[in-house]
């Protein structure tokens, strides 16, 4: 097992410096100038631009600045915003959270609807219940998020009057972050209205960015239990008398279960692009807002460390499925 982690050790480096230098060329490849976006409306004397060309390193050769990024990196400094004035590090963490608890939660609605409707559908197939799921499962795959997310806060937030149009929680709710999960925070604060309004401000942007990894799990664990059904030892196992629940939960869910593993870790990354979207329609104080505002105001230093952190922590969670994988199936190692 060693090995076989330090093998995907191994793979992610050459990624890791690919990730830098896409990550360092994107934000330069826009156009625009960063030291004119942070002057504003009011602009700025030709002296005092090359002062700040110079201040922030912008008046070096290109390679040069790329591999101060990289040394600082290497030493854990992302670098200073040039608009807020602080560390990219103290910024990502401090936001992170807010795009964990809501990817989080969309996660576990897809995986919780997903995994039993393509199941069920595997096992009734060619039924009205699988024509269903599938339909509404290519139906959820195609839509945009965009379009999808304006749809819900039309309907539940602006006709029903359900749920919030955007934030975290209600402004009349305020108190010191401890972990930077407010359903956490709230709960160890002990404000049960607190907690109430911060669900409610969840849900619809959860819906939103977990009604795509919901539609793929459920459509990957349909075919996969297909295949798998479809399987000699299945056929035994059903031969010998065995109950259809145990064949399906205990001899055929394990082994398609690989594949299904597989598709969980790849909307990992998918959930991050997602939420870039979800957080500006809905204004979720999270990573995606965060990059999008950088972008905009042509912060260097932000997006191209963000895009980096982001990077790593989605590796992160891939390397945790490969690992699953090993776990789940043994012979994987050996490959």
């Amino acid at each position: 097992m060693l090995r076989y982690i330090l093998h995907k050790l191994a793979l992610i480096v050459p990624t890791v410096i690919g990730i830098t230098i896409a990550s360092f060329a994107f934000i330069r490849l826009l156009p625009g100038d960063p030291i004119l976006a942070m002057a504003g409306q009011h602009g700025v004397s030709p002296e005092r631009y090359e002062i700040l060309r110079e201040q922030f390193g912008f008046n070096q050769p290109i390679w040069t600045q790329y591999f101060q990024y990289v040394w600082g990196v290497l030493h854990g400094d992302f670098g200073i915003s040039l608009s807020t004035k602080r560390p990219v590090i103290v910024d990502f963490l401090s936001l992170f959270p807010a795009t964990i608890e809501l990817s989080l939660f969309a996660m576990m609605l897809a995986v919780l609807l997903g995994i039993p409707a393509g199941i069920f559908a595997a096992v009734k197939r060619g039924s009205w219940f699988d024509q269903m799921t599938m339909g509404v499962a290519l139906t959820g795959y195609s839509m945009p998020i965009f379009w999808w997310g304006l749809l819900l806060i039309i309907f539940f937030s602006g006709y029903l009057g359900w749920t919030p149009v955007s934030g975290r929680i209600a402004l009349s709710y305020f108190f010191r972050p401890i972990t930077g999960f407010m359903l956490v925070d709230t709960l160890l604060y002990g404000n049960w209205p607190a907690f109430v309004s911060a669900v409610r401000h969840l849900i619809l942007p959860a819906v939103v960015l977990g009604t795509i990894p919901l539609a793929v799990i459920a459509r990957q664990t349909r075919s996969a239990m297909l295949e798998v059904l479809g399987e000699d030892y299945v056929r035994t196992a059903r031969a010998k008398g065995l109950s259809p629940g145990r064949v399906v939960n205990v001899h055929a869910l394990r082994n398609a279960m690989i594949p299904v593993v597989t598709t969980i870790g790849l909307q990992v990354g998918l959930l991050m692009a997602g939420a870039i979207l979800t957080e500006t329609i809905f204004s979720w104080p999270g990573i995606g807002k965060w990059m999008i505002e950088s972008i905009s105001k042509r912060d260097y230093v932000v997006v191209q460390s963000g895009l980096l952190l982001i990077a790593l922590v989605v590796m992160a969670v891939n390397l945790l499925v490969d690992i699953l994988y090993a776990v789940i199936n043994p012979r994987i190692r050996v490959r």
